[in-house]
């Protein structure tokens, strides 16, 4: 299978476009195997579906063969944000409760985190827990691409209390964001953390 660094490299989010031709050429590519081509293909429909293509990122998530269950996590994910994406977010929350039971139990950190990450933005009325469990599972995560999740987590939790008027414990989450970013973050992050204090 892909390590989450591969992708990494492939993705631009500022460009969904350019994503889409990078993980249309992987996906292509025969020097990787059925089941690698199958984990680009679900982060084609991904970048597909920030363009707002959603009836297309569904049609090929829907072509996706998923017997390999980390493949079946990345579709599951997927039309999830697909369909959190396109106004249906309480439709994508089983989906991402699904990936991420799948994900614990395969033991993939990334994805586990990631699809709790996802039911904090698709379930607002739970956000803080989910986001609470998130750090709880990435915290204790074996691999530095799995830790970098706190930055985020960090940093989304004190927007979160900031907008609700808890300033003192937004603080808190952004100096945490920091402090991870610090750690395991990446120069983008380091500086989204310094500013989120400031304007704190």
């Amino acid at each position: 299978m892909l390590n989450q660094q591969t992708l990494d490299r492939l993705w631009n989010f500022d460009d969904p476009a350019l994503s889409e031709s990078r993980f249309r050429a992987a996906a292509a590519d025969p020097a990787y195997d059925d089941d690698e081509r199958a984990e680009f293909a679900t982060q084609l429909g991904r970048a597909i579906g920030l363009q707002g293509r959603y009836e297309e990122a569904d049609a090929l998530l829907d072509s996706i063969d998923g017997d390999e269950p980390t493949v079946a996590v990345r579709v599951l994910l997927e039309r999830g944000r697909v369909l959190n994406s396109g106004g249906h977010a309480e439709m994508a929350v089983p989906l991402f409760e699904q990936a991420a039971e799948l994900a614990d139990h395969l033991g993939e950190e990334f994805l586990a985190v990631d699809a709790l990450h996802m039911l904090a933005i698709a379930d607002t009325a739970h956000a803080e827990t989910w986001t609470r469990s998130a750090l709880e599972y990435a915290s204790t995560a074996h691999d530095a691409r799995t830790r970098r999740w706190m930055v985020a987590l960090h940093n989304n939790l004190g927007w979160s209390l900031h907008e609700a008027g808890r300033c003192t414990e937004a603080m808190v989450e952004f100096q945490l964001a920091e402090q991870w970013a610090e750690r395991v973050g990446t120069p983008q992050q380091q500086e989204r953390a310094r500013a989120a204090i400031d304007a704190c």
